[in-house]
């Protein structure tokens, strides 16, 4: 099997014909605190980004893939690296599975996988690693799941409305060979 698929999804650049579902992912407000996004993207924006992601990891510091689904070849979320520093060959991860019918179907589990074996295997990094409020345990489960641990914990880090959150530090860090 290819190093960016898994059973039942795989990982792709953003393609142009992308540009309406980045749309409306990158634009839903119900989410928006996750990415601590405070304003709407433009399609001339993810126009922009999807021209340029065809740029090395090393020189943008970061990269996004789309998760597609195989079997019907077709895109159920992205999953994002960022900060990422060559030096201390360490990055954060970011994901997304748009929809809540394809949520619990192990399709972020997968796509989390097929991303840390890229990193670990082609980008040669140490280490991964991701904030999570604590109100998504959903995200903590599956991160935990694949071997995240938690680090550290910013109180009252992120404001959602009229709360503060707590968001919490996971590491996962390669052993040696």
């Amino acid at each position: 099997m290819d190093i960016m698929e898994n059973v039942n999804i795989k990982l792709r650049a953003p393609e142009p014909d992308d540009i309406e579902i980045l749309y409306e992912w990158e634009n839903n407000t119900e989410i928006w605190y996750i990415s601590n996004t405070l304003t709407p993207f433009s399609k001339y924006s993810l126009k922009k980004f999807i021209e340029n992601s065809h740029l090395d990891i090393y020189e943008t510091k970061q990269t996004r893939f789309i998760i597609e689904l195989k079997s019907q070849q077709r895109p159920i979320g992205a999953i994002d690296l960022y900060d990422f520093d060559p030096y201390h060959l360490r990055a954060g991860v970011g994901i997304l599975i748009s929809s809540k019918e394809d949520r619990r179907k192990g399709y972020a589990g997968e796509s989390l996988q097929t991303l840390i074996n890229y990193c670990f295997t082609i980008l040669g990094l140490k280490q991964l690693y991701c904030s999570i409020t604590e109100n998504n345990q959903e995200s903590m489960r599956l991160f935990i799941k694949q071997g995240f641990v938690i680090t550290g914990q910013k109180k009252d880090w992120i404001k959602s409305g009229d709360e503060w959150l707590t968001e919490y530090f996971l590491q996962l860090i390669r052993q040696a060979d």
